[in-house]
C-alpha cells in the first residue's frame, strides 16, 4: 500500500501565538486483513492448501479527535487486529483490501507510530524500577532536549505532571512489581503518554481490573480526549453502565465485520427498530452483543466519513509531504545520550535484581572457594589440566542466568524501538557497557580465592593474567547468550540451545580429542570453540616463560629430586602445539568473540525490530 508521509507539524495560531496542538482523524475504508494459513510455506501455494483466514472484513470506521471511541465485540471478533492496524503495528502485506487514512491521506505507519501512543494489553515494564523512574526514563528517551543530550530536568518535570494526571503520586517511590494491577496499567499508559501524543490507542486497558479501577482509567482517557483534543481509541470487553456513559461512539465488530458504528443512542434505536426490547438490568451494548445476529453489517457508515472536522468545528488540516531528511531525524536524543540513559536504566535493573547481582557475586566467591578447596595445592600435571578444563566449563555455563533478563528486555526493546524511542545499536552498546564492570567484579571475586588455593604460579602478573582470562570468558559467554536470546522464541528453547552449543564447544576444544584427530568435516568447530582459546591461554600462563621452563613436570627414575626431568613447561607447550606468543593472540581471539557475538546480536535484533517497524 503506497503511503504518504504524515507530518506532525501543526498550524501556528496567530502571528506570534503558541503552536496549535495537532489533531488527527483516523479512518479505515473497506479494510480487509488476512492471516496466512498455518503451514502455507509447506504447500507452496498449490491447490488443496488451507485457506487464508479473514480477520477483518471490509471495515469502515473513523475516530475523530476529541472523542473516546470504543471498539467492542465478542471474543475473536477482530478488536485487537483492528487496533493494531490503526496503530500502524500490523503487517501491511496482510492488508488484502482497503486503506487506513490519517487526516484524509494514506497512513505512513513509521511516522504515525512516532506521533501516537500504543498501549498493548500486556504490560512491558521493568519490575525493579519505581513508578517515577519508569516515567522519567521514558520521558528522557522520548522528549527532545537541547543538543539531543537526553537532559533530565524536562523528563523529571513531565513525569511529575503525568503522575498527578494519572493519580500515581502516592506510589511514585514504589517499585512497579509492588503496585496494584490498576496502578500498573496507569503506568503503562503513562509510559506512552510522556511525549504527549495526539493519538492514543489502548488494547483492553480495563482487563483484569475491578470496576472502580476500570472506571477511573476510562474517565481519565475521556478527560484527555475532551480537554486536549486527543484521538483516543480503546478496545473493551463488556463495559458497565458508568463506563458506557463516558464513551462517545462505539465500533461493534462481529466475525471481523462492523455491525454498528456510531453512538449508543443510535445503537439502541437500531435494536428497537428490529423489534428488540432491552431489559432494564442489561445495558444496550451487552444486549447488542447477545442479539448481534440481528444487526446487519453496517455499510451506511461509509457515507458518514466526510471532510475532516473536529468536534469544535475547526477543520483538521490535511497533512503534507515531509522531506526524507526530516523523517530520518526522528530520534529525541543523540546516540551517546541514548547509551547513557539506557545504561543507567539497565544498571538499576541489575543492581535491584538479586538473582543477577547479589546472588551472582556470592556465587563467584563461593564457587571460587569451593573449587579451590577441591584442587587445593594440586601440583601434578593431569590435575592442573583438569582444573583448567572444569574451571572453563563452570565459567561458560554459569552465565545463562542472564537469558530470561535478555528475553524480557527484548519485548520492551521491540515495543520501544517500534515507537521511535531509541536506536537498536544504542541498546546493544548500553547493555554491553553495563556488563563490563559487573562481570569484572564477578571475575575478580572468583579468581582471587581459586587461584591462590589451587597454588598456581605465585606471581602477581600471572594472577592478573588469570583474572583477565576469567573476565574475558565471562564476557564471551554473556555475549553468546545475548546473541542467542535475540533469536530464541522463549526461555526453554533458548536455554536448550545454549546448553547444547556449550557442550559442543567443550567437546571440540581439544581437551578430549586432539585437534589432529578431529574429523576434517568437524575441524571448524574446533576453531569456533569458546573453550579452545582460554584453555590454551591458561596453560601458557602457567607453564610458559622462564619460570615454566625451569619447572619439571615429569621425571625418570622415580621422580625424586635427583631424577632426570623428561618434561618441563616448555616441553609441554611444544607437545601440545602451543607457543609463548599465544598468551596474547588468544586474548585477541577471545576479544573478537565478545565483539563478534555482540555485532551478531545487533544484526538479529535490528532485523527483528525492523520487521515490526514495517
Amino acid at each position: 500500500m503506497e503511503a504518504t508521509v504524515m507530518s506532525q507539524d501543526s498550524k501556528a495560531g496567530g502571528n506570534g501565538g503558541g503552536r496549535r496542538r495537532p489533531r488527527y482523524r483516523i479512518e479505515t475504508r473497506a479494510l480487509s486483513y488476512v492471516l496466512p494459513p498455518r503451514g502455507a510455506w509447506l504447500w507452496g501455494g498449490g491447490k488443496g492448501k488451507a485457506e487464508e483466514r479473514l480477520l477483518l472484513r471490509g471495515v469502515t470506521c473513523e475516530a475523530p479527535p476529541g472523542e473516546l471511541v470504543a471498539v467492542v465485540g465478542p471474543s475473536g471478533a477482530g478488536k485487537t487486529t483492528l487496533l493494531s492496524v490503526l496503530a500502524g503495528s500490523a503487517d501491511p502485506a496482510r492488508v488484502a483490501a482497503g486503506e487506513v487514512l490519517v487526516n484524509g491521506l494514506p497512513m505512513d505507519a513509521a511516522r504515525f507510530r512516532r506521533a501516537s501512543g500504543y498501549v498493548p494489553q500486556d504490560d512491558a515494564l521493568f519490575p525493579a524500577l519505581t513508578v517515577e523512574e519508569s516515567l522519567v526514563y521514558s520521558a528522557r528517551l522520548r522528549l527532545r532536549a537541547a543538543g539531543g543530550s537526553g537532559g533530565g530536568p524536562a523528563g523529571a518535570e513531565r513525569a511529575r505532571e503525568l503522575m498527578a494526571e494519572l493519580g500515581l503520586r502516592h506510589v511514585a517511590a514504589s517499585r512497579v512489581a509492588d503496585v496494584s494491577g490498576g496502578e500498573r496499567r496507569r503506568v503503562s499508559i503513562g509510559v506512552d503518554l510522556v511525549h504527549d501524543p495526539a493519538v492514543l490507542l489502548l488494547d483492553e486497558p480495563t482487563s483484569g481490573l475491578d470496576s472502580g479501577s476500570a472506571l477511573h482509567i476510562v474517565k481519565m482517557l475521556r478527560d484527555m480526549a475532551a480537554a486536549h483534543g486527543k484521538t483516543v481509541v480503546l478496545t473493551i470487553h463488556q463495559p458497565g453502565f458508568r463506563i458506557l456513559e463516558l464513551i462517545d461512539r462505539v465500533v461493534l465488530l462481529a466475525d471481523g465485520a462492523v455491525r454498528h458504528h456510531g453512538s449508543l443512542d443510535f445503537l439502541q434505536a437500531r435494536l428497537a427498530a428490529t423489534g428488540h426490547a432491552i431489559p432494564a438490568h442489561v445495558n444496550v451494548l451487552e444486549y447488542a452483543m447477545e442479539a448481534i445476529d440481528s444487526l446487519k453489517p453496517d455499510v451506511a457508515v461509509a457515507a458518514a466519513v466526510t471532510a475532516p472536522a473536529d468536534r469544535d468545528g475547526d477543520a483538521v488540516a490535511p497533512v503534507g509531504r515531509v522531506p526524507a531528511s526530516a523523517r530520518r531525524a526522528g530520534y529525541a536524543n543523540s546516540p551517546a545520550a541514548e547509551v547513557r540513559i539506557l545504561a543507567g536504566r539497565f544498571m538499576k535493573t541489575v543492581l535491584r535484581s538479586p538473582q543477577l547481582f547479589a546472588a551472582r557475586m556470592a556465587q563467584s566467591v563461593l564457587a571460587g572457594a569451593f573449587l579451590g578447596s577441591i584442587f587445593l595445592g594440586t601440583t601434578d600435571l593431569q590435575s592442573r589440566l583438569g582444573f583448567f578444563a572444569f574451571n572453563l566449563t563452570y565459567l561458560l555455563s554459569s552465565t545463562t542466568e542472564a537469558l530470561p533478563v535478555f528475553l524480557h528486555e527484548r519485548r520492551i526493546l521491540e515495543r520501544e524501538t517500534s515507537r521511535g524511542a531509541y536506536r537498536v545499536s544504542s541498546y546493544v552498546a548500553s547493555n554491553a557497557a553495563v556488563f563490563l564492570p559487573f562481570l569484572l567484579a564477578a571475575a575478580v571475586l572468583y579468581a582471587a580465592p581459586v587461584y591462590w588455593l589451587v597454588g598456581l604460579a605465585r606471581e602477581p602478573a600471572a594472577f592478573a593474567y588469570f583474572a583477565l582470562v576469567v573476565w574475558l570468558v565471562m564476557l564471551t559467554a554473556n555475549s553468546f547468550v545475548a546473541c542467542l536470546s535475540a533469536l530464541a522464541p522463549n526461555y526453554i528453547v533458548g536455554n536448550s540451545v545454549v546448553a547444547g552449543l556449550i557442550g559442543c564447544f567443550f567437546l571440540f576444544s581439544g581437551y578430549f580429542v586432539a585437534s589432529k584427530n578431529i574429523p576434517r568435516y568437524w575441524v571448524f568447530m574446533h576453531y569456533a570453540s569458546l573453550f579452545k582459546y582460554p584453555f590454551e591461554a591458561l596453560v601458557v600462563n602457567e607453564y610458559g616463560g622462564a619460570r615454566g621452563a625451569r619447572e619439571c613436570l615429569a621425571s625418570a627414575g622415580g621422580g625424586g629430586a635427583g631424577g632426570l626431568c623428561v618434561l618441563d613447561g616448555a616441553g609441554l607447550l611444544r607437545q601440545q602445539g602451543m607457543r609463548e606468543g599465544m598468551r596474547w593472540s588468544n586474548l585477541g581471539v577471545m576479544l573478537g568473540f565478545v565483539v563478534g557475538y555482540r555485532v551478531l546480536c545487533f544484526v538479529f535484533l535490528w532485523f527483528r525490530c525492523h520487521r515490526m517497524r514495517r
